[in-house]
């Protein structure tokens, strides 16, 4: 028997419940990050005396002065354009060379591929700790520590690994006609990768620069090594750990920055994000 399907108020009705439930979990977990804004802008000797949620009780006492010290005192101006200058090339290096690499390893024939590709993806479980002194003696001998160029070398090699494994696996799923049909055509490698392959993968690497961007960004631990606390050359995560002094004053100060930091990686998850989503469910159905 042909089971009836239900009328489609009837189906609305049914996943209410679900919708609702879904609403109070997203409330439960924004709760904090809208405290944090609230408090962002509510002088230090309210934050320190009473609660976030005590900021809607008349009389409302909201300032900006966090954010004016933040901005104009902190460095923070100067920190947020070498948050750029590092993430951005750190970002799109190890994508392009992954994107090449990827190519390489689904669809160009050479000797020792497999052993090569597994190779590469064993480096994903090798702990980034184990590498920060060798790597800082080589820099220290060749001068490239406290540099851009510097840390845009070992974020790219610490991203590799993970790039080239989500991208071939992206890569070798297109059908291989495509690319018989363009060789028959008289196309090489280079046209193909260029015209074909890298319109189509565009999902998966929007996907993948969302990834890499924000853990850029985010980064302390590289910064910290590789960079070092000098204002000229310190992103925005060695500024605002240096907002809070050895005796805890000025924590107030870190509403404000977090938010500031927060600012830049939410543009680009909202501008991408119709590809991360096309880029997550892809492979995930066939035909």
């Amino acid at each position: 028997m042909i089971a009836k399907a239900q009328p489609p108020g009837r189906r609305a009705a049914s996943r209410i419940p679900l919708h609702l439930i879904i609403i109070l979990v997203c409330a439960f977990w924004l709760l904090p990050t809208a405290g944090l804004l609230i408090s962002s802008f509510r002088p230090r000797t309210l934050i320190l005396n009473s609660g976030w949620w005590k900021a809607f009780t008349l009389p409302f006492q909201f300032t900006m002065s966090n954010y004016r010290e933040v901005l104009f005192t902190a460095n923070m101006g100067r920190s947020f354009a070498n948050s750029l200058l590092v993430a951005v090339p750190s970002t799109f290096l190890p994508i392009l060379i992954a994107a090449y690499a990827a190519y390489a390893f689904s669809w160009m024939k050479f000797r020792g591929r497999t052993i090569v590709f597994l190779f590469i993806v064993a480096l994903m479980v090798v702990p980034l700790q184990m590498t920060l002194i060798p790597i800082l003696r080589l820099f220290n001998r060749v001068r490239l520590t406290g540099t851009f160029a510097g840390v845009w070398i070992a974020h790219s090699a610490y991203g590799l690994p993970f790039s080239i494994y989500l991208l071939r696996n992206f890569i070798g799923d297109l059908p291989g006609e495509i690319f018989e049909s363009a060789f028959i055509d008289g196309a090489n490698h280079y046209n193909i990768f260029f015209r074909l392959v890298l319109p189509i993968s565009l999902p998966a690497i929007a996907s993948l620069c969302i990834f890499q961007f924000m853990w850029v960004w985010n980064d302390l631990l590289i910064a910290l090594v590789y960079l070092g606390g000098t204002p000229d050359v310190a992103p925005m995560t060695v500024t605002i750990s240096n907002l809070v002094n050895s005796y805890g004053q000025g924590w107030q100060l870190l509403t404000a920055a977090a938010f500031i930091s927060m600012l830049l990686p939410l543009l680009v998850f909202f501008s991408l994000q119709k590809y991360f989503v096309k880029g997550i469910l892809a492979g995930s159905v066939k035909g």
